[in-house]
């Protein structure tokens, strides 16, 4: 049956009541469908526009502009033992995180599932429905405006149709990873997906994506980490995008040429629309206070870009992968990404992305090959 023949029925929640009672047969040990339509507009959050469930051929719009569903979704979802069914679910978690900090109870991505199961890396959900289930699902609102209301009869049906078939995809992608006995590795992959968009902090060592500043001193990389984490903490706080604050760059040139006063610094930053005189002056302190001991310490050093022996070790380290990846029926992205291996190879440590099963199928295979 095409999607444009199934016209299902979804209510329009707009208060605590009416979706107290929609979830209430929600039982422990159960699977419900989620997604979520948000927008990015100037944020440093994605602004949460609407949420849509699926339990038991029930379906539901829920407006989150209108009342703080917060609560009675984590009662739902996050405290008894519910599987909550998504696709591709890092963006919709963020979006989701200030009512759901923790996320759902336990997570079932199904873009992931796909990967573990021989669909490829990262599958589109339009990809994935005509695959499985035989639909072909309408992209025309894929740029809607989900914050205007009312919506429009076409957006309901499209945000509706996102999730009435997360069950049978569900069940389908369950049943192939069990008999590929690849369960476990998916169920870890989303709790650790899960655990990353709980993190509210930000990344703890920003720096290492700087790759261009590896050579600097290690005062050098501390007061780089100082400055990138708290351009991270005032985003999240005032709710603006991080290079409204500081660019990439100018954080860079900031650290490795430090202002000699307020003005240089106000000079050097014009333009940028959150640095205000309030966050400069917090800025230029941060930048004129000395380097401890304790934070170069902290800081992990930034890796360069692989040279000689390493990029030898890499490609030797790929050839593996790549056979192991063949053998297991994995693409080769999801068995280790390179940005793991050159972490490896160039850090001399075994990457936390690569802990959990990639440690018992990789670490064997590529330790020897890790350069003297």
């Amino acid at each position: 049956m095409a999607a444009s023949d199934i016209v299902p029925t979804a209510p329009w929640i707009d208060g605590s009541e009416a979706l107290d009672a929609w979830l209430a047969p929600i039982a422990p040990a159960t699977v419900v469908g989620l997604d979520t339509e948000f927008m990015r507009r100037n944020t440093f959050y994605p602004q949460l526009a609407l949420l849509q469930l699926a339990y038991d051929e029930r379906y539901a719009l829920i407006d989150p502009l209108t009342f703080n569903m917060g609560p009675s979704l984590k009662r739902a979802l996050a405290d008894q033992d519910v599987v909550t069914v998504m696709h591709s679910a890092s963006e919709d978690l963020e979006a989701l995180s200030p009512l759901l900090p923790d996320g759902p109870h336990t997570l079932f991505d199904t873009q992931i599932a796909a990967a573990f199961v021989g669909m490829g890396l990262g599958i589109s959900y339009r990809a994935l429905v005509a695959e499985l289930v035989g639909d072909e699902l309408d992209k025309g609102e894929t740029r809607s405006d989900w914050l205007q209301r009312p919506l429009t009869d076409s957006q309901k049906l499209y945000a509706t149709l996102d999730v009435v078939h997360l069950h049978p995809v569900h069940a389908i992608l369950a049943e192939r990873l069990a008999q590929r006995d690849r369960t476990a590795w998916h169920a870890e992959d989303c709790a650790r997906l899960k655990a990353r968009a709980s993190h509210r902090d930000g990344d703890p060592q920003p720096q290492r994506s700087f790759k261009g500043s590896s050579e600097w001193s290690p005062e050098q990389q501390a007061l780089l980490r100082r400055v990138l984490r708290w351009r991270d903490a005032t985003a999240r706080s005032q709710d603006r995008p991080r290079p409204w604050l500081i660019e990439d760059a100018q954080a860079a040139s900031l650290v490795y040429e430090k202002p000699r006063s307020l003005n240089d610094l106000e000079s050097r930053t014009r333009g940028q629309r959150a640095l205000r005189s309030a966050q400069r002056q917090e800025l230029f302190d941060l930048l004129a206070h000395p380097v401890t001991p304790e934070e170069i310490e902290a800081t992990a050093p930034i890796a360069g870009h692989p040279m000689g022996d390493e990029k030898r070790a890499i490609s030797a380290m790929k050839d593996v992968i790549d056979k192991l990846a063949t053998e297991l029926d994995l693409p080769p992205g999801l068995l280790c990404a390179r940005r793991s291996m050159e972490e490896y190879v160039v850090g001399k440590q075994w990457p936390e992305s690569l802990e959990g099963w990639r440690r018992g199928v990789l670490f064997d295979r590529l330790s020897p090959l890790l350069p003297g």
